[in-house]
């Protein structure tokens, strides 16, 4: 099969590769389409530890079943489904308790570490357990199902957030788990949407899709725009979707006392916590990570255009066009968003 190969950082090229065996509770899918999520962009330059070569990386995908094992009897031939980027075993003390997110055996698609190695789905075919499989309305396509695993985080970080009715929301950063975050948000039911960034044309789109007010944080004091317009107090809640020192720092300055900030980005591995602060503010501080349960209601919501990432997705490019886009992703090409890769 035609599959995008990492053999060396920051080099990717299209090569032929064997098709991946098909185990007795597994099927084989054949790939319609793959998004490039910024951890494969981050994986490509080895800054991460995670895309280890060689590796075929992708975890954003969708397809159609075109083989099942022996052991599948709900899936069938020629169904139109997606997956969980994460494989989790479904018989851990997590898993049983519904956090599938935090499994002792997860491992994720596209991933080569230390402790296991998964090819991914930018390739023609790809192989999935039967118990990770969603199936796929006609009414999305499956360019739009790309986003579903995306989706999910966002979902999952505004489920973590317990926002209630009317509750002020702040984001800081609007890539694209910011935007869906404040999406999310704002389909929960959040009053005043506040989005902070440092670039004008992501603060533009992010009003386009909802945000009452965006606020450049190089251009002016966002703590203290934050507060005028939430009574003086702060966000009731603000969602970290960066993972740096300064827009942590941010975070819990915009957060009103007894708010909640839900750490979603993870780009920095550990950071200076202001501790005096949020524990004299009695702030509460939420970790978020990846998805759990939530594909379904993503699904729908996509389907039923309640959540809308058509103005997300910036191009549909083949697989050869992969490497070209993947160092134009590490750049930071202005207007670039998501890219969409089909393998035929």
């Amino acid at each position: 099969m035609k599959a995008l190969v990492m053999n060396r950082y920051g080099d990717l090229s299209v090569e032929d590769v064997p098709c991946p065996g098909v185990g007795r509770d597994e099927v084989l899918i054949g790939v319609k389409a793959c998004g490039v999520c910024g951890s494969d962009v981050h994986g490509m330059d080895g800054s991460t530890g995670r895309r280890r070569p060689p590796i075929i990386m992708g975890h954003e995908a969708s397809g159609e079943i075109v083989e099942t094992g022996a052991d599948v009897v709900k899936w069938r031939k020629g169904e139109r489904v997606t997956f969980d980027s994460t494989i989790y075993c479904g018989r851990c003390w997590f898993c049983v308790r519904g956090r599938t997110n935090l499994c002792e055996n997860r491992r994720v698609f596209g991933v080569s570490c230390g402790e296991y190695r998964l090819d991914g789905a930018f390739a023609e075919y790809v192989v999935a357990p039967q118990h990770i499989l969603y199936s796929l309305p006609e009414a999305l396509s499956f360019e739009s199902a790309t986003m579903v695993e995306a989706l999910s985080v966002a979902f999952h970080a505004v489920n973590r957030a317990g926002l209630g009715l009317g509750d002020s929301v702040a984001v800081f950063g609007s890539g694209m788990i910011g935007l869906l975050v404040a999406q999310s948000a704002r389909l929960a039911g959040c009053g005043k949407l506040l989005v902070v960034d440092i670039d004008d044309g992501k603060l533009e789109m992010s009003r386009a899709m909802g945000a009452d007010h965006v606020f450049n944080a190089g251009k002016v004091d966002v703590e203290g725009e934050i507060r005028k317009v939430t009574g003086g107090r702060g966000a009731d809640i603000v969602f970290e979707v960066v993972g740096v020192a300064d827009t942590v720092m941010a975070s819990l300055s915009s957060v009103r006392k007894g708010g909640r900030v839900i750490l979603v980005g993870n780009l920095s591995p550990s950071i200076e916590f202001p501790l005096q602060s949020a524990v004299t503010r009695e702030v509460d501080v939420l970790g978020s990570c990846a998805s759990s349960g939530e594909y379904q209601a993503c699904i729908d919501a996509l389907a039923s255009g309640k959540i809308d990432v058509e103005p997300l997705i910036s191009v549909v490019a083949p697989l050869e066009e992969g490497n070209s886009f993947f160092h134009r992703l590490k750049a930071g090409e202005p207007g670039l968003m998501k890219v969409v890769l089909t393998p035929s």
